[in-house]
């Protein structure tokens, strides 16, 4: 049985679960648990080194991760680097989801109004 564990900020969607099934054989996805995902969600910006900070999450994943489970990294990019290097010598499999962007920009009561739409496109490993 191999797992997904998400270190992202947001929830998947149907064509995210889909894809990661199809490409990686996932049968669970696993959410951090809620004192973890705010550890992972809101890191403060004053802290100048982020290892001892990172430490919950890594002893989780110890914990709860076997060898060749994936897991989805993105966010900050100093956390994200440091959990892919992590990952990577845990012998777990790191990935991010890459999207589509399309723009639109109209008019509305004589202001510009510009939208971002991101599209989930697929999952890349991180190399």
């Amino acid at each position: 049985m191999k797992k997904l564990f998400l270190l992202i900020s947001h929830k998947l969607n149907s064509s995210q679960k889909e894809s990661a099934r199809k490409l990686y054989k996932v049968d669970e996805f696993v959410y951090l648990p809620l004192d973890l995902q705010s550890l992972w969600s809101k890191v403060p910006p004053n802290i100048e080194k982020i290892r001892e900070y990172l430490a919950p999450l890594k002893s989780y994943l110890k914990s709860n991760a076997n060898n060749e489970d994936i897991v989805l990294i993105q966010g900050d990019f100093g956390t994200t680097y440091h959990m892919v290097d992590f990952a990577k010598k845990r012998g777990l499999i790191p990935i991010y989801a890459t999207t589509k962007r399309e723009v639109k920009e109209y008019m509305k009561d004589e202001k510009l109004i510009k939208e971002t739409i991101f599209e989930f496109e697929r999952f890349r490993e991180y190399e």
